[in-house]
């Protein structure tokens, strides 16, 4: 193997990082220390000359340390002021909400309000997503559309250095081409060989050949054996290509495309999801810890649910 030479590919370590304008302090927390600042004064100017300068020092110490905290405070990576922001709005926001695509009507005379309930009135639930079409446009509320890709890993370790440099170099012409939001996510679920299993052991049945049809049945009662004693995990890498623009549903699927055949080039297996299986992705993306298999689809809502006709009776 060819071990020669390395690959070196320079990453920041925030590409998100907010902009340092003045004493390594971004724009935000310059903000909030100008706005307290400005509130001293004005207090300052109002209540500073009928009190000793060591009180009036002592009062303003708390709002400078809340200040100070919100400025350069951070949790889970977030600043304090965010988190402070997103609470009064938790606070402020309905708890309670139903799918109503028409709206919600006036509850009946005999039923309880949400007064005497000691609850807000419920509010209409409004996702994200608002339709799945057969070819997998993900139609997003505020007009956007999302097509997902599903991809594989590919194992570098085991590429000569040459290779590696090309696929690095492969891997960067992409992340250059990108002219809109994408979204890679790479998780693990759990995975229900039973359904698999049941599947092989089906199919074993048609097989022509008697110890090849034994082979699959043991294979499938070894799949169904790991379903049972174990809790198997898979690794999944989805990629989400979003556009936007009067056009967004056709633009979306040109970036999904261009994604997946960039991606193939590095010898990944990529596939652009249609409908049914982009919505088994989204299922299992909502319930990870329910074990399932996304790579089969699901009906999407406007599809009609059909199955073999009952014998008739004699």
């Amino acid at each position: 193997m060819d071990t020669e030479g390395h690959v070196h590919a320079r990453i920041s370590a925030d590409v998100e990082a907010p902009d340092r304008i003045l004493w390594g302090l971004t724009a935000r927390q310059v903000a909030i220390l100008a706005a307290t600042a400005a509130l001293a004064y004005v207090l300052w100017q109002a209540i500073g000359t009928r009190l000793p300068l060591p009180v009036f020092a002592v009062a303003v110490i708390p709002l400078a340390g809340i200040a100070t905290a919100l400025a350069v405070g951070r949790r889970d990576g977030l600043p304090l002021d965010a988190w402070l922001w997103n609470a009064i709005g938790y606070r402020r926001s309905t708890h309670r909400h139903v799918p109503a695509a028409d709206g919600i009507h006036a509850a009946p005379d005999w039923a309880p309000t949400a007064e005497a309930l000691h609850g807000p009135r419920p509010q209409v639930l409004r996702l994200p997503a608002e339709a799945i079409s057969d070819d997998g446009v993900v139609s997003l509320t505020d007009g956007a559309a999302v097509v997902l890709v599903a991809a594989t890993t590919v194992n570098i370790g085991l590429r000569t250095a040459a290779e590696q440099a090309a696929m690095v170099a492969g891997y960067g012409r992409w992340l250059n081409s990108l002219t809109g939001p994408v979204q890679v996510v790479v998780s693990a679920q759990r995975v229900d060989l039973t359904g698999h299993a049941q599947r092989v052991a089906d199919a074993a049945h048609n097989l022509p050949d008697p110890a090849l049809a034994d082979a699959a049945l043991d294979y499938a009662g070894f799949l169904a054996d790991i379903a049972q004693h174990r809790d198997p995990l898979w690794r999944t890498v989805t990629i989400a290509c979003r556009a936007s623009g009067p056009h967004a549903a056709a633009e979306a699927m040109r970036r999904a495309g261009h994604t997946a055949t960039a991606l193939a080039a590095l010898g990944s297996q990529t596939r652009v999801l249609d409908g049914p299986t982009a919505l088994a992705v989204l299922t299992a993306a909502v319930d990870p810890y329910t074990g399932g298999d996304a790579s089969w689809p699901r009906a999407t809502p406007h599809t009609p649910i059909t199955g073999e006709p009952y014998p008739e009776e004699p």
